[in-house]
């Protein structure tokens, strides 16, 4: 029975210290950040730099309002990203502009490793970056972020300007 509850102790200590060490870590990592000259459309660069895919929730602007239009651009190191506002142009479809609840970002897409594989001239088309692509009505100050990674909730705030 001792044995039991020791190996008991030793899981709920293992489980907590896993979800305190994500919970402090978080996975997603933003990148460059893209406005057009009024501030209404605007582009987040995120990746993923844990070890499990990550989910978009949801995406909100300023005071927690509701934008316009919010896409996700799947793109690649090579190539970038696109700041426009229809995203049904035959150019526009080249940098994969997709519903937000359809993409999961992958592990290894943190923008840092694709600038530095950029810089090393090791950065190929298969290097997917992400884009989070946001149309509003008025000036964004703030995107906010809700994802799920492991389970686990997460918001973060990016603030322009």
């Amino acid at each position: 029975m001792k044995k039991l509850w020791i190996s008991f102790l030793v899981l709920a200590i293992t489980i907590g210290g896993v979800y305190f060490f994500i919970k402090f870590n978080p996975p997603l990592e933003i990148g460059t950040l893209a406005s057009s000259e009024d501030d209404k459309l605007v582009i987040v660069s995120v990746g993923n730099k844990g070890f499990s895919e990550i989910n978009i929730l949801d995406i909100s602007v300023n005071n927690s309002e509701k934008p316009m239009e919010t896409k996700i651009q799947v793109s690649n190191a090579l190539q970038g990203f696109t700041l426009t506002n229809d995203d049904t142009s035959v150019e526009a479809k080249k940098y994969g502009f997709t519903d937000i609840d359809k993409v999961a970002l992958k592990t290894g897409t943190s923008p840092s490793s694709n600038f530095e594989k950029l810089d090393n001239g090791a950065a190929t088309k298969n290097d997917e970056i992400y884009g989070i692509s946001v149309i509003h009505n008025e000036e964004v100050n703030k995107v906010h972020i809700k994802y799920k990674y492991l389970g686990i909730p997460f918001n973060d705030t990016v603030i322009f300007n």
